[in-house]
C-alpha cells in the first residue's frame, strides 16, 4: 500500500539516506513515477524477478543537502474515501505542493487531473 510506501520515503530522508527498496506493486510505482515527474524524487526502478520484484527509489537532495519532501499528509484511508471532481480540486499548499490522485486514466497530480478534466480518489498531499 503507498502509506507504507511514502512512510519509507519520509523516514529515509529524515536519516539522510540515498536510495531505499521498496516492495514491488503496480500502485506503488506508478506513484513513484509520478513523484519523480515532479521531482521529488530522483529515480524509481523496478528491479528483480518472481517474487523478489522491488522498487529501489533514488532520494533527492538539493544542493544545501535539504530533502526534496518536506512533508505527507494523507486524505483517503481504507475506512474514508475521499473523491473530487476536476472543478473542485484547488492548490496544495499555495501551489508549493501537490496532491496526487488516482483516476480512471491513472495516477496523476491535481495540476494533471484538472488539466485532463479528469476526477477521482485524492491519496495524499505531498510539499
Amino acid at each position: 500500500m503507498y502509506h507504507n510506501t511514502l512512510t519509507k520515503i519520509r523516514n529515509a530522508y529524515q536519516r539522510k539516506f540515498d536510495r531505499v527498496k521498496i516492495p514491488h506493486s503496480k500502485l506503488d510505482l506508478a506513484i513513484l513515477e509520478a513523484l519523480v515527474k515532479k521531482g521529488y524524487l530522483e529515480s524509481a526502478v523496478k528491479k528483480g524477478r518472481g517474487i523478489k520484484k522491488i522498487i529501489e527509489a533514488k532520494l533527492q537532495y538539493d544542493k544545501d543537502n535539504k530533502p526534496g519532501v518536506s512533508g505527507v499528509k494523507f486524505i483517503s484511508t481504507p475506512s474514508r474515501r475521499i473523491y473530487l471532481g476536476y472543478k473542485d480540486m484547488k492548490k496544495a499548499r499555495d501551489g508549493y505542493g501537490y496532491y496526487i490522485f488516482s483516476t480512471p486514466k491513472g495516477i496523476m497530480t491535481n495540476i494533471e487531473a484538472k488539466k485532463n478534466k479528469v476526477g477521482g480518489e485524492i491519496l495524499f498531499e505531498i510539499w
